[in-house]
């Protein structure tokens, strides 16, 4: 099942997402006449896993870590599927990165690792835009609309051994499988639950593969994870221009 949320002139409906439109309880929205796709959910934060995929750490010339390497974005990073994102006034070198995205659905803390699927709503694809020129990783990643997020949440989907590939302006730039993950998503969630309580909404994204090339305002980043979907932002012009 895919979980989408649909922003209208009435407000966020939430409901199930099927062949272009989102079905609640006691109504039927199409997207794009009745309102435009929302994040498929409301963090608290979303917590992301840096270096885990070995082709990026050879490719940033990283160290491989021992544990689950991670930074957070905030709620004013997140925008929703198809959503135009300003190119930052305060960088010159802005790139992407395809990740995988799980969503917790419940209050928790400690979770063991083989529990962690009890505890997640489904998965879902975010984009951890970064501004390789500033310093430090909160000035890099943690801006406003740094973490597109959708398009929904699948429901049933396994986030071991999905194929992955992100297109920019037409170019194939990434092409993975999960399974080169250095720490599975189950075993990122248990580590992260042992330091946080995670809300209902919150998001932990896995890393990305190998990332190459830089993005300009007209580019469109495509990124989709095979059984959970297309996410597609359009990078435009600053709003200072």
């Amino acid at each position: 099942m895919r979980l989408a949320r649909l922003r209208t002139d009435q407000g966020v409906v939430e409901g199930e997402y099927r062949d272009g439109a989102v079905v609640t309880d006691d109504a039927e929205y199409v997207v794009g006449e009745d309102g435009t796709l929302a994040p498929p959910c409301d963090p608290s934060a979303v917590y992301c896993v840096g270096r885990n995929y070995a082709a990026t750490i050879d490719q940033m010339d990283y160290e491989r870590p021992d544990q689950p390497d991670f930074f957070i974005k905030p709620p004013v990073s997140v925008v929703g599927h198809e959503t135009p994102v300003p190119y930052p006034s305060f960088t010159d070198e802005l790139t992407y990165a395809g990740e995988l995205a799980a969503v917790v659905d419940e209050r928790c803390h400690r979770v063991p690792e083989a529990d962690v699927p009890d505890v997640l709503r489904g998965f879902t694809v975010l984009n951890d835009l970064d501004a390789l020129d500033q310093p430090g990783r909160s000035a890099r990643k943690a801006f406003d609309g740094s973490g597109p997020l959708g398009p929904w949440v699948e429901t049933d989907v396994d986030p071991r051994g999905i194929d992955v590939h992100t297109d920019v302006a037409g170019e194939r730039r990434q092409e993975a499988n999960t399974d080169l993950m250095l720490f599975d998503p189950y075993e990122v969630v248990a580590f992260l639950s042992e330091r946080f309580t995670f809300q209902p909404g919150d998001v932990v994204a896995f890393g990305s593969p190998a990332n190459p090339g830089l993005v300009e305002p007209g580019d469109t980043v495509e990124i989709t994870y095979e059984g959970v979907g297309t996410l597609r932002n359009t990078i435009v012009e600053s709003e200072l221009e």
